[in-house]
């Protein structure tokens, strides 16, 4: 049955295929047909008249470059400027400023991560200086990271030991011996 309809669509597509005739009249326009006519050419057609138009491909375009594939190949140097190593801030809130320096500026859509004890810490951001509130009292490890906004590291500052003193809390008064003097 197969063989059947392969073959009649096969004598189909033979019946199909006409000559095709070419001829100007009198008032110079052309004409095409599949009947003869006098003075008539008969065209060659190719059997394949699909037009294959070749898209050119997309020429790069810089400053879509210079955003997305440059500044991975950018090497920051980053330093905690502020607090020093081993520093011992006194704040009774746990509030204190952390100052970065970064070589170059950051480009495109980098940004700088803050991370404490191993925790980031808040939303990465473009600004070098970060504010930290209610900080709890004892040793932190800070450590600032260049990402990518999808989380790829680029760069890593070296960690920085502080100790953030408080007063006691359940200090009473009179707790600490007086000195009397003489």
């Amino acid at each position: 049955m197969r063989t059947r309809i392969f073959l009649g669509l096969m004598f189909v597509a033979c019946l199909a295929q006409a000559t095709v005739y070419k001829w100007v009249d009198k008032d110079g326009k052309v004409h095409y047909s599949d009947e003869p006519k006098a003075n008539a050419q008969v065209l060659e057609l190719k059997e394949n008249t699909q037009n294959a138009i070749a898209l050119p491909s997309p020429a790069p375009d810089a400053g879509r470059r210079s955003a997305t594939a440059m500044p991975d190949e950018i090497h920051y140097q980053l330093n905690i400027a502020s607090p020093a190593e081993e520093a011992t801030i006194r704040n009774n809130n746990g509030d204190f400023e952390l100052r970065v320096e970064v070589t170059p500026e950051l480009a495109g859509q980098h940004l700088l991560a803050l991370f404490m004890d191993g925790k980031l810490q808040g939303e990465p951001q473009r600004q070098s200086l970060f504010s930290l509130k209610n900080i709890d009292r004892g040793a932190h490890s800070l450590q600032v990271r260049v990402v990518t906004q999808n989380g790829k590291v680029l760069a890593s500052s070296s960690p920085r030991k502080i100790f953030l003193h408080q007063a006691a809390q359940f200090a009473k008064p009179g707790a600490l011996p007086s000195i009397k003097k003489n």
